[in-house]
């Protein structure tokens, strides 16, 4: 398929990891926002998570579009029952994505009812879900 498809190919695979690097380490961040009681640390860490968020946003976007690419352009996987999975566990990771921002606006507006412990919990979904994409890309059922 030639240099395209490998570059494309290996910045897709660059970017979902770095993606979902911050969708391990935001909702840790929500745990210690719930527990916290110190207004400048609240800040401070309210601070981290914002920035995070732009940052891992405009990663997913890349990620999603080369994935695309790969998919349309490329025609990998292109009528496997697969790649159909995996484009639903893509949607459903953006959905995760989606649902932090819901929950850091809460954080902003200072209306968080969730514990730490509900955090470290929803902590585990994205693991879940890599694992699952993982498993269609590599094992392709």
């Amino acid at each position: 398929m030639g240099n395209a498809y490998l570059w494309t190919k290996t910045l897709h695979i660059v970017l979902v990891a770095s993606w979902f690097a911050g969708l391990f380490y935001l909702p840790r961040i929500f745990v210690n926002l719930a527990d916290e009681k110190n207004p400048e640390v609240y800040g401070y860490l309210l601070g981290m998570a914002n920035r995070l968020f732009r940052f891992m946003t405009i990663l997913a976007v890349l990620a999603v579009l080369l994935g695309l690419a790969l998919w349309l352009h490329f025609k990998i996987g292109s009528g496997e029952i697969w790649m159909h999975a995996k484009v639903l566990f893509v949607l459903l990771i953006i959905g995760y994505h989606h649902a932090c921002w819901g929950l850091l606006k809460k954080f902003r507006n200072a209306a968080n009812t969730k514990t730490g412990v509900w955090y470290r919990w929803f902590n585990e979904v994205p693991v879940i879900l890599l694992l699952v994409v993982t498993a269609l890309v590599v094992i392709k059922p």
